[in-house]
């Protein structure tokens, strides 16, 4: 190429450059803008400052964390199918420390707390389609308040432990992050609540701390507590699974909790699920908590499924990056690799963040307002959202909230503040470029987890569509 030739086409290059920036600066490629909604702005909502008194993790027993894990590991294999009355191995020793463990709390909270074992069977081709003994063990601190008593919010984990083959109970499986780690959160946070006193009336709903058998041969032990709870007349506010979260060895660490939640399968409204992790999220702060918007990691599962197909609000806890070589293995060590999950491997601040991030959410949920029921979104094909819902009558609730997002956006922001339950015109927000949610608030700072506006939709013709001509 000529010398020429290249200044001319350096000179053309600088010729385009520089329309580009006169197009710029005249404001032909200017960012469009959407219109104002509403036209006119919104007054900043009045917001109720957050409750005080939230845990520190100072106050986070991280060496009492790693002896529940340290005395489940040493029971040498968890797995379901294990003994049930060997107190020295299997999976019954692993109950029996966990129940001392909560006796231990419960007499340390006044007798506030109730420890419970859950005996039932399940089979299925993890049990070898035999009827196998199981059991749950469950910590209750009553809630004080009739009207919320029988509501909810449960933390989890699994003690049963696998090897690298699901079948074989003989097969040492320590299991000290899956799921040892999950059980001493679940203690910690039995622990950390049954011990503070939120007031003279006490929490408002109930507060259930558990420890499950049965996940690695299908969920049994969630599955169970579900029906148990509902046996008892518990409506279920919350469900808080933590599975796998002792470990973080990736440089830098701690690092966020990894959050799971499902979505639902409804279109302009995420599920409760959703909201739950929403609300976790805002409460321990996006510094602590990785929100990941999947029910769980991909073609995996964990004890949080149960509840949330049963369309109540459950998520995961997790770590952040698993290693694999350390769970569902059998010990041993192949071309210099060590498998096994062993309490070496684990990191014992980030099980105590965990615990922390578990206990202060449960705290406010069980000192919050019931949530709001019936909230539906109207005002379509008109120039204002309405948005609509019910709420019982309750002496310590200030108002309500009313939450919007972009469709886009993950998070919520608060649109206005309103002291009682009615319909609630939006002058100028169109009902289709935000998704909307109404939370109760407490006069003491709390909220409910968002109950999301769904929209009535108008179903498609079911005419038939001819082909044009």
């Amino acid at each position: 190429m000529t010398t020429r030739r290249r200044s001319a086409r350096r000179f053309a290059a600088l010729a385009l450059t520089s329309v580009v920036l006169v197009m710029a600066s005249s404001g032909i490629l200017r960012a469009q803008k959407d219109p104002p909604e509403p036209a006119q702005g919104k007054p900043a909502p009045k917001l109720v400052v957050r409750p005080a008194g939230a845990i520190s993790s100072r106050e986070v027993d991280e060496a009492g964390m790693r002896s529940v894990i340290e005395q489940l590991v040493a029971c040498g294999t968890r797995n379901s199918l294990s003994s049930w009355t060997d107190p020295k191995r299997g999976v019954g020793c692993g109950r029996d420390r966990i129940v001392a463990r909560l006796n231990e709390i419960a007499k340390n909270s006044a007798g506030r707390l109730q420890v419970t074992i859950d005996k039932f069977e399940a089979s299925g081709t993890r049990t070898k389609n035999k009827p196998a003994r199981m059991e749950n063990v469950y910590g209750i601190l009553p809630g004080a308040d009739p009207q919320l008593a029988k509501t909810v919010f449960i933390v989890s984990g699994h003690f049963d432990s696998r090897a690298s083959d699901v079948m074989d109970p003989n097969l040492d499986s320590p299991g000290a992050d899956d799921d040892a780690s999950g059980v001493a959160v679940s203690l910690e946070c039995a622990r950390l609540l049954s011990r503070m006193s939120p007031g003279t009336g006490g929490y408002r709903a109930t507060l259930l701390f558990a420890a499950v058998s049965g996940e690695e041969q299908y969920l049994y032990g969630a599955e169970r507590m579900l029906s148990w709870a509902q046996q008892q007349g518990y409506t279920v506010g919350g469900m808080l699974d933590n599975d796998i979260v002792g470990a973080d060895p990736a440089p830098g660490a701690p690092h966020r909790i990894r959050l799971f939640s499902g979505g639902g399968e409804q279109d302009d409204a995420d599920s409760p699920s959703r909201e739950l992790a929403r609300a976790i999220e805002e409460i321990d702060g996006r510094e602590a908590i990785r929100l990941v918007f999947a029910l769980d990691r991909v073609e995996r599962g964990g004890d949080h499924e149960p509840f949330y197909l049963a369309g109540l609000p459950a998520v995961r806890f997790t770590e952040p990056l698993e290693d694999y070589r350390h769970q569902h293995q059998t010990p041993r060590t192949e071309d210099g690799v060590e498998y096994g999950d062993q309490v070496k491997y684990l990191n014992l601040e980030f099980a105590g963040n965990v615990a922390r991030a578990n206990a202060e959410p449960l705290r406010q949920l069980a000192l919050a307002p019931a949530v709001p029921t019936g909230v539906k979104l109207g005002g379509g094909v008109t120039p204002d959202a309405k948005i609509i819902w019910n709420a019982e009558e309750d002496s310590q609730r200030a108002g309500f909230e009313i939450l919007w997002r972009e469709t886009t956006e993950p998070r919520w922001q608060v649109f206005q503040f309103v002291t009682s339950a009615r319909e609630t015109a939006l002058k100028g927000v169109s009902t289709d470029n935000h998704f909307f949610a109404v939370r109760s608030v407490g006069k003491n700072g709390t909220r409910s987890i968002a109950v999301a506006a769904s929209a009535r939709r108008i179903p498609l013709s079911a005419g038939s569509v001819q082909p044009a001509k």
